[in-house]
């Protein structure tokens, strides 16, 4: 009994002393890693190929720009169709609501001849086609000038030439249908008669 007591110390300071050697062991063992270099690496070029590499630059700096170019050319015709796109269905609006106007102003002519209830009412009537008038010029939307102005060929479209020796030849003298322009934009051109010297009997 007394001497496995004895030895159960010995064993354990025994296993403590192999295991100090082990680690000792794999201490001295452990690789070591590398550090990089602080200092940059040198690399030699000729002038020919600094030439190359300066060519090389130039180049893509070149094909950088014209992308820039080509996307600020687009983005600018992008924006343009838009607006044309935009412009072209506002004046299909105006047209539209303009021929129901010519109807009406069409109708009030021969109010005059009519019986004084028909009077009343028209004059009513009038007024309104005045409101719809005042907010078209308002919003740019101006009548075109076309009788007794000589005609135009951007405003004004010729439906008849009438022998006339009391008007100057190219004069309008009768407005069929009035026309009408958006700012500079002639949204519809007036359809006219127009003057023309008498021919000479032979």
């Amino acid at each position: 009994m007394v001497d496995e007591e004895k030895e159960g110390p010995a064993a354990e300071s025994g296993g403590q002393s192999q295991l100090s050697a082990m680690g000792e062991g794999i201490t001295e063992e452990a690789p070591a890693f590398d550090t990089a270099s602080v200092h940059p690496k040198r690399v030699w070029t000729t002038d020919e190929e600094l030439k190359g590499l300066q060519k090389e630059l130039t180049d893509y700096k070149d094909k950088y720009l014209r992308l820039l170019a080509d996307a600020e050319n687009m983005r600018k015709r992008l924006h343009k169709e838009r607006q044309e796109i935009a412009r072209s269905a506002v004046e299909g609006l105006i047209l539209d609501f303009i021929r129901p106007l010519d109807n009406l102003e069409n109708a009030l002519r021969f109010a005059q001849s009519m019986s004084d209830e028909v009077k009343h009412w028209a004059f009513g009537f009038q007024m309104i086609l005045a409101q719809f008038k005042d907010v078209l010029v308002q919003n740019g939307i101006v009548a075109v000038d076309g009788l007794g102005m000589p005609f135009n060929p951007h405003d004004h479209e010729a439906i008849e030439m009438v022998e006339s020796a009391e008007h100057t030849p190219g004069t309008i003298i009768e407005e069929c249908v009035k026309g009408y322009k958006f700012g500079e934009r002639t949204l519809r051109a007036a359809r006219v008669k127009v003057a023309k010297a008498p021919e000479k009997n032979v």
